[in-house]
Parts: C-alpha cells; sequence; structure tokens
C-alpha cells in the first residue's frame, strides 16, 4: 500500500521501488522488483509497465549484466563520464555508469555492479566483468 503525501511516495510495508535495502548488511545489493501476475523485471516503478499490476516482490539482483547503450557525456562535470543503460540478467535495464574510460565502454560489454550507489549521483556504479578484445584495424 502507497501513501501520497504532497509529492513524496512511500510505501508501507515492504522497501521502496528499486530502492537499496538501508537495513540491509551488504550495502552494494541492488534491488529491483517482479510482478507476481506477469513475472515481468523492472527497475524503479510503482506499476508493472507490461500488465499496470501494482502487485510487486523485491528481489536481489545478481548484479551481472550487458551494457546496451553507452553515451560519454561533458557537461555539468569536471572531466568526460559515461552514462549506460545496462540490461541486467534478470531482465530489468538501469542506467548507471562503468568505471573505466568512457570513450572503452561499448555495447555487449560484460558488467558486474561495483557499487550500488555513486555517492555523488546517486546511481549504481559498474566494473567490465573481463577486459574486452578489441581489434584495431
Amino acid at each position: 500500500m502507497y501513501h501520497h503525501s504532497g509529492s513524496v511516495v512511500r510505501q508501507t510495508a515492504g522497501f521502496g521501488a528499486g530502492l537499496l535495502d538501508p537495513a540491509a548488511p551488504d550495502t552494494d545489493a541492488m534491488l529491483f522488483q517482479r510482478c507476481t501476475w506477469c513475472g515481468t523485471a523492472m527497475y524503479h516503478r510503482l506499476l508493472c509497465p507490461v500488465c499496470q499490476g501494482s502487485d510487486l516482490r523485491t528481489e536481489r539482483s545478481e548484479g551481472v549484466g550487458t551494457v546496451r547503450h553507452s553515451t560519454v557525456l561533458h557537461r555539468n562535470t569536471p572531466a568526460a563520464r559515461n552514462v549506460s543503460l545496462v540490461e541486467m540478467a534478470e531482465g530489468f535495464v538501469v542506467r548507471g555508469r562503468v568505471m573505466g574510460p568512457p570513450i572503452g565502454i561499448h555495447s555487449g560489454d560484460r558488467v558486474r555492479l561495483s557499487t550500488a550507489k555513486d555517492p555523488v549521483r546517486g546511481e549504481p556504479v559498474f566494473q567490465l566483468v573481463d577486459e574486452p578484445y578489441r581489434a584495431w584495424t
């Protein structure tokens, strides 16, 4: 059950949608939701994007995924940084940052969760699982 108070939404039972469990001993865990009706996995949602169901259960991600898209940003930052969309093994997509040189992150790279919440931007930080082999031609 959710209570709306102004622009703040609080969940009265369980954990917040896609948020980290502050009481969990492992602070580097990423939580996501799964719809109990259709089984769709999602991150930071109040309703299922497929069936619009509101009966969502919170699960812990294994923290591994694949970069689907990566962009290098140069604004509002002292140095270039990347912003990537990562498709997690559980089937949901999350926006985050992959550590390493921004131009060295490519679609298809396998990543693992490094820190569930960046202290500055509040988004997940990933690291490459293995150094990609890039043939320079």
